[in-house]
């Protein structure tokens, strides 16, 4: 995609009301139990559907077709979809894209940041959907769990937390081991190495002689290769400590997995309880390389055992430190539910678990950073409003417009549909880098003629699931399908009469190749996204962030902006 020269200056309805759950940064409330995907996902929204078309002209509740046909304000996000003007090794800039170069050319157009401070993270930190999509419906600058472990870390708060205090003392008590596991990475999309780090050593001071630490690799947030680095971080600390080991290996592509793939996470639970791999090696540093050998980046590094056998046994504590929620429900359901059916677990220990940040509010389990509430997010506003809205996307981004977007709300608003389309069953996205966009273009289009919605949040996942392969062909291929699925949008939106405002959560198709290390670049970015506003004339306020999105669009259906959201407008209409 050619952005082109800047304008600068022009630039469901529920059986029941949502009731609020808590949140701080995004440590947001994951859904009951069912995953991501599933029907029941937000088990008090009656009126989530799957894949049928024709169900989006359903009106539920008595609604008329003699009421006057809504024209909708569509926010189309376009995940993983950063600007650079670096033309190498860049998907985006590779990518045929005459209608968003069209859209960028004839209507108001600018860059906004999506990454570090402007949203809730650390100076310089690359953005995330799980952020992203918090900030733009929260339409303030959410501080997140990342910024609020590391100061705690800093101010030493973090070794006092009650919970993990717990944990370590009940175990050192009765002479059990402490075991930490968690995505070793410097990534800070899904976890932080130092808070590990900051675990582990809060683990030797209050008196654990057996620590061990069960690594899974990342690969996909930061270069696919570079975990040895990390493995030398932690070799040195347990040194220093003089106690503590890594006691097994395994890439999270296993250990993380959200979409049901129960074989995936058995190898990584059968690894941790049982002490049993795949592979077996002396050090973490002869595990990866053996893993190298094997031709398995670090994503996908199969399950290793470590030195000696270290199996959870009753009364062991253990501690999960991913902050991030979607990708640790699946192990540690595992670990916790007592009906699970996931897959027929070997071994159940009695253990002493805790999640750094609450991972599902019916997930029964000690947490060290619980959340606290999130009032007035873009959904519940337009719901006091009487407005009605849409959340539709693929299986992979359906919970970032739905939930996450919602600041952790498990039930939709009164008004508030929401459509699912599944992502394809591909192992890896850049063997379909079209996705399901087709099929999801067609609910969104249908939904945009039905003159049901006031409001309509769409995210297209390929430029975010086909960056992370780090195939930059398949990434070209993802950008040109959204592309085209966007001028069907706005064809759509002309029709009936409706807007559209045109973003990205984060960075990531930009760059496809890391140019320090010569490896694929797999990882986010913290390059601005664009922002298009396909709609009347207007002037563009500079400066922009995700969380002006949400009183944005307020100010363009001449609504009030409530008072919690702190973001100002960047369209003045003219």
């Amino acid at each position: 995609m050619a952005f082109g020269p800047l304008r600068r200056g022009f630039v469901e309805w529920c059986d029941k009301p949502a009731t609020k759950t808590k949140q701080l940064g995004n440590s947001v409330r994951p859904p009951p139990d069912g995953a991501w995907l599933s029907g029941d996902y937000f088990g008090r929204c009656s009126n989530i559907t799957l894949v049928s078309l024709p169900a989006i002209h359903s009106y539920p509740r008595g609604h008329s077709l003699m009421s006057t046909a809504k024209k909708p304000l569509v926010l189309v996000i376009m995940d993983g979809w950063g600007y650079s003007t670096k033309q190498e090794h860049n998907a985006v800039a590779a990518a045929k894209t005459p209608n968003l170069d069209r859209l960028a050319r004839d209507y108001t157009s600018t860059l906004i940041s999506g990454s570090g401070l402007d949203v809730g993270l650390p100076d310089g930190q690359m953005g995330n959907s799980e952020v992203g999509h918090v900030n733009i419906g929260a339409g303030r600058i959410v501080y997140q769990e990342l910024t609020r472990i590391s100061k705690d870390i800093q101010d030493g708060d973090f070794f006092q937390n009650v919970e993990l205090a717990k944990a370590v003392d009940a175990a050192v008590t009765k002479g059990k081991a402490v075991h930490i596991m968690g995505l070793m990475s410097p990534g800070g999309v899904h976890s932080h190495e130092e808070h590990i780090m900051g675990m582990i050593e809060m683990a030797a001071k209050r008196g654990a002689e057996q620590i061990y630490f069960h690594a899974f690799l990342d690969g996909r947030d930061v270069p696919p290769r570079s975990a040895q680095s990390s493995i030398e971080q932690f070799d040195a600390l347990f040194a220093r400590l003089g106690k503590g080991r890594f006691a097994s290996m395994i890439g999270r592509y296993y250990a993380m997995d959200r979409d049901n793939r129960w074989d995936r996470v058995q190898q990584a639970y059968d690894l941790m309880t049982l002490g049993k791999g795949e592979f077996t090696a002396d050090s973490a540093s002869e595990a990866l390389a053996a893993a190298y050998a094997r031709d398995e980046n670090d994503e996908f590094v199969k399950a290793t055992r470590i030195g000696a056998a270290a199996p959870m046994q009753d009364g062991d504590a253990l501690i999960f430190m991913n902050f991030r929620a979607d990708r640790a429900r699946e192990i540690t359901r595992a670990f916790v539910d007592s009906d699970f059916t996931g897959f027929a677990r070997t071994a159940t220990p009695a253990l002493n678990f805790v999640m750094l940040t609450e991972y599902a509010a019916d997930i029964k389990t000690a947490c060290a950073y619980p959340p606290t509430a999130l009032v007035n997010t873009l959904g519940e506003w337009l719901a006091k409003q009487g407005k009605t809205q849409l959340r539709i996307s693929e299986t992979e981004k359906y919970a970032h417009v739905t939930f996450f977007f919602n600041g952790g709300e498990e039930a939709c608003f009164t008004g508030e549909d929401r459509e699912i389309v599944a992502s394809p069953k591909v192992a890896t996205y850049d063997l379909q880098p079209e996705m399901s966009s087709e099929e999801l273009t067609d609910k969104l289009v249908g939904a945009i003629k039905s003159g049901k919605y006031d409001v309509i949040i769409c995210n297209y996942p390929n430029g975010d699931m086909v960056g992370h392969t780090g195939v930059f062909d398949a990434a070209v291929k993802a950008c040109e399908a959204v592309d085209h699925c966007i001028g069907r949008v706005t064809d759509a939106l002309a029709e009936v009469g409706g807007e559209c405002l045109i973003t990205a959560d984060h960075g990531n198709a930009e760059k496809m190749m890391d140019e320090e290390t010569g490896q694929a670049h797999t990882a986010h970015t913290n390059l601005p996204v664009p922002l298009i506003y396909f709609g009347r004339k207007a002037e563009v306020a500079e400066g922009g962030k995700l969380s002006d999105l949400a009183p944005t669009m307020l100010t363009l259906m001449g609504l009030p902006v409530p008072p919690e959201m702190t973001g100002k407008p960047l369209m003045i209409l003219k």
